[in-house]
């Protein structure tokens, strides 16, 4: 029997094997309130994140899903804590370390205008190198590529065939897309802008994958706009 093809020609996942991944950033910090970096920094919802999480928590209510994970950071696990009571069962989010943000290391704790000040040589580079230029004394995208895509990777083979929801945070969606488009090309990283609470879909199976939907934030049509910039780019977060 001929395997069906996808419209590009290439073979897409074999849903009885590959697992679909809902892919959650966290709602927004009081650190992303400030306009601060904060990275691996365990900062914890603002007012508004808990919101925004609550929404979310009304438009997930009753859905199935066979496992619930999320960065070991409070404003994953909070985010993920608030919606997780109100799927089917209650599943229990359980923390990965693998699934935090990218590690800003000196950056932490500062906003933009500091960093222009402080560390204008890293901002030079990253422009030029986006994807292979680390913080000062934190990580690249490339290293939050390895780290994080073996995290989802070991989640994927516990999972074969299931839909996973996925709390974390908006480097680690940026990976999700990669792993299902088999990479982004180095200038596109800045421009996969993620909100707060939005939810991206990603099919992945064994060396395959399919970009399902992205940055879809829907549920915050009543609330304040989301907080889109994050720590990965060069820019307030």
């Amino acid at each position: 029997m001929t395997k069906r093809l996808a419209p590009t020609g290439f073979a897409a996942p074999d849903r009885a094997t590959a697992t679909e991944f809902w892919v959650v950033r966290h709602g927004e910090s009081t650190w992303n309130a400030d306009g601060r970096y904060q990275g691996q920094a365990d900062v914890p919802l603002s007012h508004i994140g808990v919101l925004q999480a609550a929404s979310l928590a009304e438009r997930l209510t009753g859905q199935h899903f066979d496992a619930v994970y999320t960065s070991d950071l409070a404003r994953a696990a909070r985010t993920a804590e608030i919606v997780a009571e109100r799927l089917i069962g209650a599943p229990p989010a359980q923390r990965d370390p693998g699934l935090r943000e990218i590690d800003v290391g000196e950056l932490s704790g500062l906003v933009i205008s500091e960093i222009r000040e402080r560390y204008p040589d890293y901002l030079g580079a990253l422009s030029t190198e986006p994807w292979s230029t680390r913080r000062p004394g934190g990580e690249s995208m490339e290293d939050l590529y390895a780290r994080s895509g073996a995290a989802f990777g070991a989640l994927r083979e516990r999972h074969p065939g299931q839909r996973v929801l996925v709390f974390t945070h908006g480097g680690v969606v940026r990976v999700a897309v990669g792993l299902a488009l088999g990479g982004v090309p180095a200038n596109a990283w800045a421009r996969l802008s993620v909100a707060n609470t939005s939810i991206t879909r990603v099919l992945l199976g064994e060396g395959s994958g399919m970009l399902l939907g992205f940055n879809d934030d829907a549920h915050l049509e009543n609330l304040l706009e989301a907080t889109e910039a994050d720590d990965v780019l060069g820019q307030a977060p």
